[in-house]
């Protein structure tokens, strides 16, 4: 397996990091912020997503979609990353398309997906209850209720779950709150009597969500895949969530280590410039190796995605984890190196660092995928 991008993936590279780098910077970020925006993201910007086709990417060409891999999304993601843009790209055309495409029959894909990709319609993943990254700890029930089902319950950390039209939500139909059996994936709308939506704004500026379910009703076919079989379905969109968000801590690392080298060069101290001296080109050296063997970690786990998607769960794990140490590790070097100011609000560096803590917490932190990979390994 060859570690790196063909042509083709190296242009979409390419278009993603000039559309972004020039209209959704860090300093889009910091303008949704300050003014209390209720979205908390772009609309123009996302209809220009889906007009670059960005929303469909993981979309069959059927439904309008490119057709295209896991490698793909994750160099739009690597970009999203470096520019801090919030999208709901990563909830809408990633997970829910992927939870659609693996687990709704060709008639709900052919209502929903069509939605999706042209950006009219949003979807959300719904699965954590708790503060931590725990998929089987799942206690929304979903109890039979004439032909459909009655859910009831809460979720939390529902990444743009406020602005969510549609929404995939795992609830328990079967078994205790530890058990992957009895899990099932439902779709609900997020308009349904019953449903509450409470918007989160996270320490990153980026958005969240949580959930109450009060007697929402939905009929059988919301259900996607096999009732009380959703783990196998679950495993497989949160891999790829993984894997997506292992690219975004990439893409985070990478853009603040060059913007640290950048201020090495300029900043000067007793005459001369501090990337001169030899403890900083040490860090530095250290830093940059480990971004690149973070790189090669999570090129790998999307080429295994692309290649084997139920036998990628070490490779994501791997990945997530690989990504989430050395992001952290970039941008707690970068406010050191930047003597503190990175900090600042005047400063990126300390945006980059709020957004580590968010993502390395999203979909599990590297000590969830370091112990998740002993048990593959049947340690």
């Amino acid at each position: 397996m060859s570690l790196i991008l063909s042509e083709e993936q190296a242009m979409l590279r390419d278009t993603a990091q000039s559309f972004l780098a020039e209209n959704a910077p860090v300093a889009h970020l910091r303008e949704l912020r300050d003014r209390h925006d209720a979205d908390g993201f772009s609309r123009s910007l996302w209809a220009t997503f889906a007009e670059l086709g960005f929303t469909g990417i993981l979309a069959p060409e059927a439904h309008g979609g490119l057709g295209l891999g896991h490698v793909e999304a994750g160099v739009v993601m690597e970009q999203i990353g470096r520019n801090l843009t919030p999208s709901p790209f990563l909830s809408s055309a990633l997970l829910t398309v992927t939870a659609l495409v693996r687990g709704a029959d060709e008639a709900r894909q052919a209502e929903w997906l069509p939605k999706i990709i042209s950006g009219e319609l949003i979807g959300a993943l719904a699965v954590d209850e708790g503060p931590k990254h725990r998929p089987p700890a799942v206690s929304l029930r979903a109890e039979r209720a004439g032909t459909g089902f009655r859910l009831n319950g809460v979720k939390s950390f529902v990444v743009d779950g406020h602005v969510a039209d549609l929404l995939v939500v795992a609830a328990r139909t079967g078994g205790a709150p530890v058990d992957q059996a009895g899990l099932t994936l439902f779709v609900v709308d997020a308009k349904a009597p019953g449903l509450t939506v409470e918007r989160t704004v996270m320490v990153d500026s980026h958005n969240a969500a949580r959930l109450r379910l009060e007697n929402v009703t939905v009929d059988a076919d919301a259900v996607l895949g096999q009732a009380d079989g959703g783990w196998t379905l679950l495993e497989g969109v949160l891999n790829v969530g993984r894997a997506a968000v292992a690219s975004e801590l990439v893409g985070v690392a990478d853009e603040v280590f060059g913007r640290t080298l950048s201020y090495l060069r300029e900043r000067k101290q007793f005459g001369r410039a501090i990337g001169e001296f030899q403890a900083l080109q040490h860090r530095a050296a250290h830093l940059y190796t480990e971004i690149e063997i973070a790189k090669a970690a999570v090129i790998n786990s999307l080429q295994t995605l692309d290649e084997s998607f139920e036998g990628a769960a070490a490779a994501v794990s791997v990945a997530k984890a690989k990504a989430g140490s050395v992001a952290s590790l970039a941008v707690q070097e970068a406010v050191q190196m930047h003597g503190g100011m990175g900090m600042t609000d005047e400063y990126d560096i300390g945006l980059y660092m709020k957004r580590d803590r968010v993502l390395n917490e999203l979909f599990g932190d590297p000590n969830y995928h370091a112990d998740k990979l002993a048990r593959l390994k049947g340690y």
